[in-house]
């Protein structure tokens, strides 16, 4: 679906001038907030919930009804994301041939058909099988919903949409755990997993209200459109380095909060999501004002501290000023290097970019649990949030080294000729 502010010539705005400004008041700033954004950002509510529900309830069911370890626990938690992994781009191709619309509604429904066999899941390899299905389901929802959130946002106020928009993920993993540790102890498992299926159903329901938001395909030569989308990949791998991270933080902190005192995770996770819930919505137009490539740096900063803090200082006064510094720096990530992933990108190659740079969320997701499993075995789980501190800073120095999100040096033809046109 075609916006009007996506068709923007900015660089022929750029070329006008001071005489062009001069003619004309500015232009109003475009409307983001319509229906058809509003109805994606509650879906993705609805969705993200469910699978805020499933982070307490998956660990503790392995480690207590099915007798699994620190290596099941982690080896549950990844598995969907190795079906996600694989089909995200394939469903970035489809977002752009068939609509936004279709990926969002099949996604939620597949991902709540893979909850209802949670119920059935009596052993640990049943249970891996269950989450690749809700790997499918996970990765056709998340590629739908994000390019709907791209074409439904200004170029301008891309950066906003990202943080407004992902502030749904947030809520959800926020909301989910409390909503989750509060059935499990009241009614068991079992209601955790009904609540988890009732969400997705409510986001599939919200998403059959949207347009098919099917963009067309722009004049270029044959063979443009890949299913690995060679724009993706850098960003993909500065993803998959800020993420792996968290994604051992996510897995192992319902646990490690036991280890050291405390009663659950509910709090600890409720202030990371709270944080980055503030951050994106009270400083939801930072990325726009100091641009997504400095913002990218300075997050991947925080979370390397962050991670830093939760491993090193074994006390609950670490871990929830580990969490903060991690929450204030994932607040920033996501807004920023999705800013830069899409820039400049066609309107039909957009589904393409967010599956391939996404699919690297697989990657950090199901690799992450899994070797922090085999680290926290070996060295104990804070070793798993230090390690993830170690692969969060070499996010960073590739970031650095790559330059990416900082504008290329101009040429000295180019200094020339913009020399020239300042002197005219």
């Amino acid at each position: 679906m075609r916006q009007p502010g996506n068709t923007v010539n900015v660089q022929a705005v750029d070329a006008a001038g001071p005489e062009r400004e001069a003619e004309a008041p500015p232009a109003a700033r475009p409307t983001l907030f319509t229906r058809a954004f509003i109805t994606v950002a509650f879906a993705e509510l609805a969705y993200f919930t469910a699978d805020g529900v499933l982070l307490p309830a998956l660990p503790r069911y392995v480690e207590g009804p099915l007798g699994g370890g620190n290596v099941a626990v982690g080896l549950v938690i990844g598995a969907f994301s190795v079906s996600a992994f694989f089909l995200r781009p394939l469903a970035g191709m489809l977002a752009d041939r068939r609509g936004r619309r279709l990926l969002m509604v099949g996604g939620g429904s597949i991902f709540a058909v893979s909850v209802i066999a949670y119920l059935f899941a009596s052993s640990v390899p049943v249970l891996i099988a269950m989450r690749l299905l809700t790997g499918v389901g996970e990765a056709f929802f998340f590629v739908g919903a994000l390019a709907a959130n791209v074409d439904l946002a200004p170029p301008e106020r891309r950066g906003e949409a990202f943080s407004f928009a992902s502030l749904a993920l947030y809520l959800g993993i926020g909301a989910g755990p409390f909503l989750s540790e509060a059935v499990i102890d009241r009614f068991g498992f079992d209601a955790a997993w009904w609540l988890a299926i009732a969400l997705a159903a409510t986001a599939v329901g919200l998403a059959t209200r949207l347009p098919a938001m099917r963009p067309e395909a722009e004049a270029r030569e044959p063979g443009r459109h890949r299913l690995v989308h060679r724009g993706g990949l850098l960003p993909g791998f500065v993803l998959l380095a800020a993420v792996w991270g968290m994604a051992g933080f996510l897995a192992f902190v319902p646990l490690y909060a036991l280890d050291i005192g405390m009663g659950g995770a509910g709090l600890v996770l409720g202030l990371f999501s709270g944080i980055v819930v503030l951050v994106r919505s009270v400083g939801a137009r930072i990325p726009d004002l100091i641009g997504p490539g400095r913002t990218t740096r300075i997050s991947l900063v925080l979370a390397t501290i962050g991670l830093l803090v939760v491993g090193l200082w074994h006390e609950p006064a670490g871990l929830i000023l580990g969490a903060a510094i991690l929450g204030l720096g994932v607040a920033l990530f996501t807004p920023g290097l999705f800013s830069l992933a899409v820039a400049n990108v066609p309107a039909d190659e957009r589904g393409a970019v967010m599956g391939t740079t996404s699919a690297f969320l697989d990657v950090a997701f199901g690799v992450g649990p899994a070797t922090s499993g085999f680290v926290a075995a070996a060295f104990g789980r804070s070793g798993t949030f230090i390690a993830g501190a170690v692969v969060s800073a070499a996010g960073l120095a590739l970031v650095v080294a790559s330059r990416l999100g900082r504008a290329p040096r101009a040429t000295p033809s180019e200094q020339r000729t913009g020399a020239e046109q300042g002197g005219s």
